[in-house]
């Protein structure tokens, strides 16, 4: 499922946050945006899942405008992940399930498809020996994934995950990532990921969006990164070099 944005702003009360944001990204990518904080990379998700109402533009999802779909309707196309996800003492698979109910009507007269599709996911990202333990068990990791796989139960053509690996650990992160990548590539998603850590995004990301001050200053594939880019959004030099064949960016200055 692509996402077009086209001339998106959106401002509180005093505050202009996002000013002219347009950007596609096509089915079966993975998407990273970029900034420094406050730059409004989460405003800019919250309106793409309509859960902020941009002042100006249009989101469109396989070129429809999202304005014309029911929440019902936005939320089976768009899996959203939010920087903090309420915890909920329960099974993992049910919590996972928890992802079925919020987008299915005669949930109980279906009931065991929804049952299936949760053990496939659940399978699929390597869950499925932790479906009974408690999710206040898991580790921080483990927690993520159950959060990415209540967003694919819902069978979304888009992810939306506003910073996935925030507190992880390395090992964790790059777990993360890699099955993000998987997935998107596999399933044939759309994912946009919020990320601080550049040099992950420069591993496992196919698109890269960078918001200063609210506009977006570039867009495009890593060929667009440069130690120039890095300075002018995040005012730090750096050189680009490469480590055992992966891209890594180097910082040399604060």
């Amino acid at each position: 499922m692509s996402v077009e944005l086209r001339q998106i702003s959106f401002s509180y009360p005093h505050n202009q946050v996002l000013t002219d944001i347009s950007f596609r990204l096509e089915t079966g990518r993975l998407g990273v945006v970029m900034g420094t904080n406050g730059s409004g990379k989460s405003t800019l998700i919250k309106t793409i899942n309509r859960l902020l109402k941009p002042q100006r533009g249009t989101v469109l999802l396989n070129g429809a405008d999202c304005r014309d779909f029911s929440r019902r309707d936005l939320a089976r196309r768009c899996g959203y992940m939010p920087q903090k996800s309420p915890a909920i003492n329960c099974t993992v698979f049910e919590a996972v399930l928890l992802g079925r109910q919020a987008v299915t009507t005669g949930f109980a007269a279906n009931r065991e498809s929804h049952l299936r599709e949760v053990d496939r996911i659940l399978k699929m990202i390597h869950l499925d020996q932790l479906s009974d333990r408690l999710t206040s068990e898991l580790s921080g990791g483990e927690l993520q994934k159950v959060v990415i796989a209540r967003a694919l139960v819902q069978k979304p053509g888009l992810l939306l995950l506003d910073e996935p690996t925030n507190h992880l650990d390395l090992v964790n992160q790059l777990e993360v990532m890699a099955l993000l990548r998987k997935i998107t590539h596999e399933l044939q998603l759309t994912t946009l990921v919020v990320t601080h850590d550049l040099n992950a995004a420069l591993r496992f990301a196919d698109h890269f969006i960078f918001l200063r001050r609210g506009r977006l200053h570039a867009a495009g594939t890593s060929a667009i990164i440069t130690p120039k880019l890095i300075e002018e959004v995040f005012r730090l030099k750096s050189v680009l070099t490469e480590v055992a064949g992966l891209p890594v960016v180097v910082p040399l200055s604060a």
